[in-house]
């Protein structure tokens, strides 16, 4: 059992640190990745200060993006390590011990490749999702009405997770997938930025008939402290939350022209409130 942990940093040392040193006494974590996405010079210094055997800090010169800066640590796995399962964490994730790691990994044969656990945030437990069209998509997106049903159109009932359940899409914060797969399907498409890496990923494996799985035995938590949302505002935020929607609808859920522009519509419209409130503060 060999496996990689690729963690991606940008100015969150801190829980990057705590991260790599609640689990670097695993046995089964072979290589312990930190790609750091051009953090600030203090904040790099913290993690080169670190004396671990099986850290590697990958220094990149800009920020790339999320999806661009897991490829780099994930080929960097795959590259020294044999028949690796590589783990993507979050900076602000707890792993409480190894058998996490261990009953995870147990799970990856046949046609399925990719694992999430249960993750643990306040007190309750966030699971996968479903994959959707795109017109269920632009239901989804229905300015001011639309929480009255997204929930029913992306999830599933809390009663099918009693055991380990397949899911469409697994929540990217932690999980592991088989090295091999990831670069079968070309990685991640780091056209995005930030967000719907996890959608994306969902469609390569789909396409390929792979499935992905909650290992409804284990759980992390997931602590939601990273620095990265203190870095960006509530408003860029979304807008860069929606240019990876609009890329993502297009390229991979087939929108056709209509949708497209419903989708840029509906996005125009749920923006207002962000741009009132950010003049509102000059």
């Amino acid at each position: 059992m060999n496996i990689g942990l690729v963690i991606v940093n940008y100015n969150d040392s801190d829980n990057t640190i705590k991260l790599i040193k609640s689990v670097s006494a695993f046995k089964v974590i072979k290589s312990i990745v930190v790609v750091d996405n051009n953090s600030y010079t203090s904040e790099l210094n913290k993690l080169k200060k670190l004396k671990e055997k099986k850290l590697t800090i990958i220094e990149n010169d800009n920020n790339y993006g999320y999806a661009y800066a897991l490829n780099i640590g994930a080929k960097y796995i795959n590259e020294t390590i044999q028949d690796a399962l590589i783990c993507l964490s979050n900076t602000d994730i707890h792993v409480a011990n190894e058998k996490v790691l261990i009953s995870m990994a147990n799970n990856i044969k046949n046609d399925v490749v990719c694992v999430m656990p249960k993750v643990k945030e306040n007190n309750s437990f966030k699971y996968g999702w479903k994959l959707t069209s795109a017109l269920s998509d632009l239901k989804a997106n229905i300015p001011l009405i639309n929480r009255l049903f997204r929930k029913n159109i992306i999830d599933y009932p809390e009663e099918y997770f009693k055991d380990n359940r397949e899911v469409d899409v697994i929540y990217g914060c932690f999980f592991m997938i088989k090295g091999s797969t990831l670069e079968e399907i070309g990685y991640f498409d780091d056209k995005t930025f930030l967000y719907f890496e996890e959608y994306i990923l969902a469609r390569k494996l789909k396409s390929r008939n792979l499935k992905s799985i909650v290992d409804t035995s284990v759980f992390v938590e997931h602590i939601h402290n990273a620095v990265i949302g203190n870095n960006i505002s509530i408003r860029n935020k979304y807008k860069i939350y929606k240019k990876s929607q609009l890329y993502y609808e297009k390229k991979y859920n087939k929108a056709n022209i209509f949708e497209m522009t419903i989708f840029r519509l509906f996005y125009l419209i749920n923006l207002i409130p962000y741009e009132i409130k950010n003049i509102l503060k000059k």
